[in-house]
């Protein structure tokens, strides 16, 4: 069976919940460190709010009926990118499915959408390295090029 990839909409929120739930604990697993809070029901409300006005663009990977994997893309705005510009938040394959060039495919048609938007770029975060060096070079194979320095976080109280 092929892979097919469209882009989600709101009722496809729950199984991308799930996948983004699965990407998360990977992460922490790897790193040992329980890096994010996530709540399934939380994320895929989120979610479906997003998919619905549109902050949000997620392609989704099927095979059949199965969900592969996915790549969400949201648009970001910097002076040193000369205007707006693509951010990937997530992308994730489930495990069964690597090796199987579905993630490329994923970024194939994220530059598809990119280019569609009129965006001048679009940047990823790896998950901490050395533990994910591996998705590095995958990106870079993809023709992403590093760019600078680590992602850092502030967590905000929330009232």
């Amino acid at each position: 069976m092929s892979i097919r990839i469209t882009q989600a909409q709101p009722p496809d929120a729950p199984i991308i919940a799930e996948l983004v739930g699965e990407l998360l604990h990977e992460i922490m697993a790897v790193i040992g460190t329980k890096a994010f809070k996530f709540s399934s029901a939380d994320t895929e409300a989120r979610l479906r709010t997003w998919l619905t006005d549109g902050t949000y663009i997620v392609l989704l990977a099927r095979e059949g009926a199965a969900a592969a994997g996915f790549v969400a893309l949201a648009e970001s705005h910097a002076l040193y990118a000369e205007g707006a510009f693509g951010t990937i938040p997530e992308l994730y394959v489930r495990p069964a499915f690597r090796s199987r060039k579905v993630g490329a495919r994923l970024l194939a048609k994220a530059r598809q959408c990119a280019g569609s938007k009129g965006w001048t770029r679009l940047e990823v975060t790896t998950p901490p390295l050395p533990h994910f060096e591996r998705t590095l070079t995958f990106y870079e194979r993809q023709g992403f090029s590093i760019s600078g320095g680590r992602k850092m976080k502030l967590e905000m109280e929330t009232a």
